[in-house]
């Protein structure tokens, strides 16, 4: 072994235990690798950025864009309510149709998307049905897990491994390749979670989330948040203090715990809602929805020395208003840059757009100055404001995710008109990439630009919903496929193969691949795991002289089969507070069920690509 080969291994051995232990942001860890090898003379500047010029890169970045536009024109949620109506009061119909439906969604769009998105969906249904989310959310996450068996563009590992194949001079995988294996998967999927929903039962004792219905009303969570009484609906008076001043000059909350949530104001003939920020200057003429949340403020005083008349307010806490202001519950997700700080602090409602009026902490509400609490991982804010930003927390994934939305929101945001086109700018990509009459990016980015034309997606929100850490991470993480071919590592992993299974059969070498994979998996991220394994299954498949396609697919397949810890993939990080699931349930769930993949794929992928 050269000194050169050592250095990489190390250098790997590094890279892998900071994504185990996370301590650094997996992207941080990733632009490190590539400092490394150019400052250490082990690539050079071209070699170690070979992954920011990657087609796939841009046809990764190019169907989070897409992803975005079938969740902004309710496309996905469109689908949640169709399948809460098909489901009944059934569970076991309910994890059928959940796992075909976000199998399918999740073979064109984000697994992660797909599931953050269903998420609010399945802890509705739990409630409606009276079963535990326990037994609902793991199949939720195993279905987004095997979505990237569907498709081509299903998942980055699949195209990582394509990229491979292209890399070598081969002709890549077709845009269903891999769909067969997918379809065997998730039938076997779906009749394993009817059986395995059982040994989730006794988690859901520990789930927060299965203490209370999530598919509520404004009145559920006046009541549990106890709101009563605190709204105040105030008219500004011609020569009030407030006017011309800016929301955050006047210190109204500190002043008086008058927290203003929401705006009208008259435009063109009518009234409308306005969204209250800290640069929001009143005007006279406007009307302030007010949570007075200090009971020892005495609102004459407040409306006397700051000229404001009381209007009537019909309704509990601004139930009357529903179909323009909005509530909604957030739970601050792990390692979320919200936690360790107050709402002040983080300038809530400059950031989001919308005001914290609760806060639900272990079950408990918190008491006090809600502005000056500091936030954990684990809270459940409860925001108000304008819909349209309550929506908008979906695009939050990172540090807030959107819980269930009250029952008031299908009244007050109708289907998007924008949803034909959205499906026709998806079904158009499709169809070019399965003829493969232009390539796959063009593809993408022809459906990307047609969503900005029909306006199905914004530009802003088209940037924003690319996950950049992502693509950082797959960008930074392939430098090491080409450094381990350099130096002879891929030929040490490679002979090491060949000493276990060359001289046996190449299904032998198929189930070594699958547990070196799933094994690298149980410590980092599938994508990561795909680029350091798919060279070896090229190099494994030239050594044995036999085609590289069924070792690079198994690779593909192993790198999805990501169901046995929680770390190893989003999807799963994600269902891990709402389901209420301890490490080993992963594990007493996962374990099974990659040993039943690993056998099917095995023994399937031959068949489909012959040695």
């Amino acid at each position: 072994m050269n000194s050169q080969l050592l250095w990489v291994i190390s250098l790997l051995a590094i890279t892998v235990w900071l994504f185990a232990s996370g301590r650094l942001r997996m992207d941080v860890v990733a632009l490190l690798v590539i400092i490394a090898f150019v400052l250490s003379g082990t690539l050079t500047l071209q070699e170690a950025t070979i992954g920011f010029s990657d087609p796939n890169v841009i046809l990764i970045a190019a169907l989070f864009v897409i992803g975005e536009g079938l969740v902004r024109t309710g496309v996905a949620l469109q689908t949640g309510e169709w399948l809460m109506k098909i489901a009944g009061n059934s569970e076991s119909k309910m994890i059928f149709w959940l796992m075909l439906t976000v199998a399918a969604l999740g073979a064109f769009m984000s697994s992660t998307g797909v599931v953050a998105i269903f998420i609010p969906v399945v802890l509705s249904v739990a409630a409606k049905i009276g079963s535990s989310p326990a037994r609902l959310m793991m199949p939720l996450s195993v279905a987004g897990l095997i979505s990237g068996m569907m498709t081509l563009v299903a998942t980055p590992p699949n195209l990582v491994v394509n990229s491979e194949l292209q890399r070598e001079g081969l002709e890549g995988f077709s845009f269903f390749a891999v769909t067969p294996v997918g379809i065997t998967v998730l039938a076997l999927g779906i009749g394993y979670m009817l059986l395995a929903r059982y040994w989730l039962a006794d988690s859901s004792a520990e789930s927060p989330s299965s203490a209370a219905p999530r598919r509520r009303n404004f009145r559920d969570l006046i009541r549990e948040y106890r709101l009563s009484g605190r709204a105040r609906r105030l008219a500004i008076r011609t020569g009030s203090p407030l006017v011309g001043y800016r929301l955050d000059d006047l210190r109204l909350r500190e002043k008086y715990g008058a927290n203003v949530v929401g705006l009208e104001r008259w435009r063109k003939f009518r009234r409308v809602m306005v969204t209250v920020t800290g640069e929001t200057t009143f005007r006279s003429g406007d009307v302030l929805l007010i949570d007075m949340s200090a009971a020892e403020i005495d609102l004459r005083q407040f409306c006397s020395e700051q000229l404001l008349e009381p209007l009537i307010l019909r309704g509990d806490y601004f139930s009357d208003r529903a179909r323009d202001v909005g509530m909604a519950e957030a739970a601050l997700v792990p390692d979320s840059e919200l936690a360790g700080k107050s709402v002040r602090e983080l300038g809530f409602r400059q950031r989001y757009g919308l005001s914290v009026i609760g806060i639900r902490r272990r079950n408990s509400l918190v008491e006090g100055t809600l502005a000056d609490t500091v936030l954990e991982v684990g809270d459940i804010l409860l925001v108000i404001g304008d819909w349209r930003r309550i929506q908008q927390l979906q695009q939050q994934k990172r540090d807030l995710l959107l819980l269930a939305l009250p029952a008031e929101i299908d009244e007050a945001v109708p289907a998007h008109s924008q949803a034909p086109h959205a499906l026709f700018s998806l079904s158009l990509m499709v169809a070019m990439m399965i003829t493969d009459v232009i390539p796959g990016p063009i593809a993408a980015i022809i459906a990307c630009l047609l969503m900005g034309k029909f306006r199905c997606i914004d530009m802003e929100s088209a940037y924003k919903a690319i996950h950049w850490p992502g693509l950082i991470l797959i960008a930074g993480m392939m430098p090491f496929a080409l450094a381990l071919q350099k130096t002879g590592g891929v030929a040490l992993i490679v002979q090491g193969l060949m000493d276990i299974a060359g001289g046996r059969s190449p299904h032998i070498m198929l189930l070594c691949l699958f547990i070196l994979c799933a094994s690298i998996g149980l410590f980092i991220s599938n994508t990561a795991t795909a680029v350091l394994m798919a060279p070896i299954g090229v190099a494994a498949a030239q050594q044995m002289g036999v085609s590289p396609y069924p070792f690079t697919m198994i690779i593909a397949i192993a790198a999805s089969a990501a169901f046995m810890t929680p770390v190893s993939s989003p999807v799963n990080t994600l269902v891990l507070g709402p389901g209420g699931y301890r490490f080993a349930d992963f594990v007493k769930i996962g374990v099974p069920f990659t040993l039943v993949v690993m056998v099917v794929s095995v023994l399937l992928v031959p068949l489909l690509f012959p040695f």
